[in-house]
């Protein structure tokens, strides 16, 4: 059976918004028990829609990341959010592949016109960011490599026993890339598609303190 999260949502801490949260449980148990899915946890809140640290909201998130989640039930659009609150957590829901099925819709979610045209925009600006970020990677490891970087010299797991493991940075390929003429955020993209976990903040950190070192040295 197909598994589902319940979020469930108030604005204030008023007791009267107590009967509100049960109502929607109480509800959303029903439909999702039409539509064919098992329930795995109800999460609950008393928060604003416009809010986006919500312990609650969190939560939904970190379940489907942990569990195999299908959907997420809700009473309507404005239980997840209200204003770019509610356009950038959808935007996550969607993004983690699970469906929100709405009480109000009687199943699928059905977002206005201009709401889903910038869901889409978000999209693609998400699509053109990871296509910048990758063409930058093979940038950087072009003209490193054009420079005389070989990183089978450096990685274990390209068969030199010897070698670094992928969790160093190697700083004297750092240094050589740096005098090679290439700048912090290239090699750092070259490093990170050889296995290398470094931001261009890291690699200036390190070229810092070998220029440092340099000097007390000499």
């Amino acid at each position: 059976m197909k598994k589902a999260i319940i979020y469930c949502r108030v604005s204030t801490e008023k007791e009267t918004q107590e009967t509100s949260l049960e109502r929607q449980e109480e509800e959303l148990l029903a439909l999702s028990v039409q539509k064919g899915y098992d329930v795995i946890r109800v999460v609950k809140e008393r928060v604003s829609g416009y809010e986006l640290d919500r312990p609650g909201i969190f939560e939904v998130l970190d379940l489907i990341k942990q569990e195999t989640v299908d959907a997420v039930f809700i009473q309507d659009e404005t239980r997840i959010g209200r204003g770019n609150a509610k356009i950038a957590l959808i935007h996550c829901l969607f993004k983690e592949g699970v469906s929100v099925l709405s009480r109000a819709d009687d199943g699928e979610l059905h977002l206005s016109e201009s709401d889903s045209m910038v869901l889409q925009i978000v999209s693609m600006v998400e699509e053109y960011q990871r296509k910048i970020h990758n063409l930058k990677i093979k940038r950087g490891m072009k003209r490193a490599v054009e420079k005389g970087f070989s990183p089978e010299k450096n990685l274990k797991n390209k068969g030199n026993e010897r070698g670094r493991t992928k969790k160093e940075a190697p700083i004297a390929e750092i240094v050589r890339l740096r005098q090679n003429g290439l700048t912090y955020e290239e090699i750092a993209a070259t490093l990170r598609g050889f296995g290398y976990p470094v931001s261009r903040a890291t690699v200036h950190r390190r070229f810092v303190e070998y220029k440092e070192e340099e000097s007390r040295q000499s």
